[in-house]
Formats: C-alpha cells, sequence, structure tokens
C-alpha cells in the first residue's frame, strides 16, 4: 500500500479542512494517510512515504512558516520524493475577480511555482484552492480589511452558515488527490 504525507500550515483553519478532505479522498483511493499540522508536530523522517503533500494557507501574501521550514528542512529528501504542493488562497476565488484572471494567474505562479523553484522541488501536482471566509472569528483588523470584500463574497458565495463563505471548490480538491492518487500507484 502506498503511504502518503500531507504537512499543513494554516492561521484560520481553511488549510487543515483541506488537508482532511485531501486525506479521506487519497484514503478512499486505497493511499494510507498521515496528516500533520506542522505547527503541533515536527516531522523527523519523511523516508517512510511515497508521496509528500506540503500545503498552507496564504495571508498578507505569504505562506505559514512551519509548512516553509518543512520544505526548507527536508529539501534534499523532498528532491527526490514524489511531491505536491497546495494552498488556500483568496485569489483562487475566480467569482471574486471575473473580469481579472491574471489575479488568479499571478498567485498561482507566486504562490506555488515560485515556491517549488525555491525549494528545487519538481512536483507531480500543484493544488490552487479558494479560501474560507470567517467573519465570526476574523481579528478585528482582519474584519475590518475585509469588510469590503464582503458585499462580493454574499453576492457569490453562498453562506455556508452565517458570517462563512467558503470559495472552495471541493469537488476539484477531491478530483486533484484521486489524481495524485493515482500517479503515485503506477
Amino acid at each position: 500500500m502506498s503511504k502518503a504525507l500531507i504537512v499543513y500550515g494554516t492561521r484560520t483553519g481553511t488549510a487543515a479542512i483541506t488537508a482532511q478532505e485531501i486525506a479521506q479522498t487519497l484514503q478512499s483511493e486505497g493511499v494510507e494517510t498521515k496528516v500533520v499540522d506542522a505547527k503541533k508536530e515536527k516531522i523527523q523522517s519523511i523516508t517512510e512515504y511515497d508521496l509528500i503533500i506540503v500545503g498552507s494557507g496564504i495571508a498578507m501574501g505569504r505562506w505559514t512558516g512551519e509548512p516553509e521550514a518543512f520544505l526548507k528542512k527536508f529539501q534534499k529528501e523532498l528532491a527526490a520524493k514524489k511531491v505536491a504542493l497546495f494552498v488556500n488562497c483568496g485569489s483562487a476565488a475566480e467569482k471574486l475577480n471575473p473580469t481579472k484572471p491574471e489575479i488568479a494567474a499571478n498567485a498561482r505562479v507566486k504562490y506555488l511555482e515560485e515556491k517549488a523553484n525555491k525549494h528545487n522541488l519538481k512536483p507531480l501536482a500543484l493544488g490552487f484552492f479558494g479560501a474560507i471566509y470567517n467573519y465570526n472569528t476574523m481579528s478585528w483588523i482582519m474584519k475590518k480589511g475585509m469588510e469590503a470584500e464582503r458585499p462580493k463574497l454574499a453576492a457569490n458565495y453562498k453562506e455556508s452558515e452565517p458570517g462563512v463563505y467558503d470559495t472552495r471548490d471541493v469537488e476539484a480538491i477531491k478530483n486533484w488527490a484521486k489524481e495524485l492518487a493515482a500517479k503515485i500507484k503506477t
């Protein structure tokens, strides 16, 4: 049986939810999967895994520090492994910028392609997924900065609960994970 490790960092919880959805899909495809919050658990070795998936939420134009540190720590080992990267990013929510596809394209390059290049990785796949905006738990400063976006969110995304907008395409996340499972089985 193939084994996968998903290491993620999150500030608001979106990357954690996405990592669990990826893990569930991989497991349903017969891939034994371990999910690690890089802030809570430090990985000592990656030798037993056939696939390493590293993901992060994006805030203020940056990955979270813990998955970045993981990529740096295991850079040499990851170069010889099957690797995939994903981010949860508001720029991936195409409905928020329908007339400006360059926003998503530029963010994908910055947060995924440049990250892979920085760590000399040749990923099997790059997952570029939307974000979850929870106005109930946002910090005061973030809420103030995001208040102008709320009408666009409300117009384009149904609230999953009051004050919460999920801009992710969950089926796209599951399909991405299924494609990864197929790639490591060959």
